[in-house]
């Protein structure tokens, strides 16, 4: 076979200087060596693309709106469901202040994420956004499902003369409150559509969090508006209970899916398939390369990706050559996948066939 003369080197933008992550594919003979003199300065966690802070900015003010509609609807509805008696809208406010409480979270994940790597976390702090989003989905279900529950339950065995004279108050709250979960879903989805629409516009896991949340209220709204207004019509507490147990159900069900979400992120999730088969083929394509063995792929970031390949390189290449080949492989990765900040490979004599069929390696989902 051919060999790789040095001319066909691409030129690239990023760097791919790095330490072998602690846990990564066994290896004979790593090629994850330092660049040469010269070369293009480190794309790598302590530097990410301008795009990354520029949605940052964006995603704050789009949390900081919430958080602002959130802790002034909170206060009405608490005062209205007072005032009211009203379990659907006791519901609501704790909802909105489990939302609140949320949104804080989340802007200590926006701002703890873009931390610079260290020797103690060198793969930089992306997780950190998981693990926010993880505790803002905790937050949901315990703050806003189990105490909706609870209200549900509550009105349901407690025989309590009905009074109705608050409810006209209670409804213009969730009026006020429908305009203003209203607006901050506009403008959360305004943001979606900016960095990509879709799955690319959703990969945020703040941005994430605050849509589901803002969804939810504007669907929970209107559940309580519509139990208090059965209530007020048949004079039947159990609609209104139905309602407040509906809106736990929904807050239960919006937490347990982010909540997971964030698991697999911090467990170690791989990247998209599309993303992880444009690399396979960048690799197979590569002339220095005779076969891709193993493919690892783990996301460390909102956008940054980890990349281990285990490739058989063609004969005959002396150290030299292999080195030169390397970095030519790994820059033209970069080039083409920008979030592939940290790109090893593992250069193997042998076909390793246990790892090209294990699912790691071949991106099958393994577990529950």
């Amino acid at each position: 076979m051919s060999q790789v003369p040095p001319s066909e080197s691409p030129p690239s933008e990023a760097s791919t200087s790095e330490a072998p992550p602690s846990g990564s594919p066994p290896s004979e003979a790593s090629t994850s060596e330092a660049p040469p003199s010269g070369s293009p300065p480190s794309a790598g966690p302590a530097a990410r693309s301008t795009a990354g802070p520029a949605e940052d900015r964006r995603t704050r003010v789009t949390v900081l709106v919430a958080l602002a509609a959130n802790l002034v609807i909170a206060v009405a509805k608490l005062v209205g469901g007072l005032l009211a008696g009203s379990p659907a809208l006791l519901s609501e406010a704790a909802h909105s202040v489990a939302d609140s409480l949320n949104e804080v979270f989340l802007l200590a994940a926006l701002r703890r994420s873009r931390r610079p790597a260290d020797r103690r976390h060198p793969f930089g702090y992306g997780k950190e956004r998981f693990f926010w989003s993880l505790l803002a989905a905790v937050g949901i279900f315990v703050m806003g499902g189990c105490f909706s529950f609870f209200q549900g339950v509550e009105a349901l065995r407690t025989d309590a003369e009905e009074k109705f004279s608050g409810y006209v108050a209670g409804l213009m709250v969730l009026g006020v409150a429908l305009l203003a979960e209203g607006a901050s879903l506009l403008w959360a989805l305004h943001q979606a559509r900016r960095q990509g629409g879709g799955v690319a516009g959703m990969r945020d896991p703040a941005l994430r969090t605050v849509l589901a949340e803002d969804g939810t209220a504007v669907l929970g709204v209107t559940l309580a508006a519509a139990g208090m207004v059965l209530h007020m019509v048949t004079g039947q507490v159990v609609w209104e209970a139905s309602a407040s147990l509906a809106i736990g159900a929904l807050l239960v069900c919006v937490a347990f899916g982010l909540g997971r979400e964030a698991r697999d992120q911090l467990i170690g999730e791989a990247a998209d398939p599309e993303t992880a088969d444009r690399i396979r083929a960048l690799l197979a394509a590569q002339p220095g390369i005779d076969s891709v063995e193993g493919l690892f792929t783990m996301r460390t970031g909102v956008d940054s990706v980890l990349v281990a390949a285990r490739v058989d390189l063609v004969p005959g290449l002396d150290s030299e050559r292999v080195e030169e080949v390397a970095m030519r492989i790994k820059r033209s990765v970069a080039g083409v996948v920008p979030e592939a900040d940290q790109i090893f490979l593992d250069v193997t004599d042998r076909p390793a066939r246990e790892h090209d069929e294990s699912p790691a390696a071949t991106g099958e989902r393994g577990g529950a």
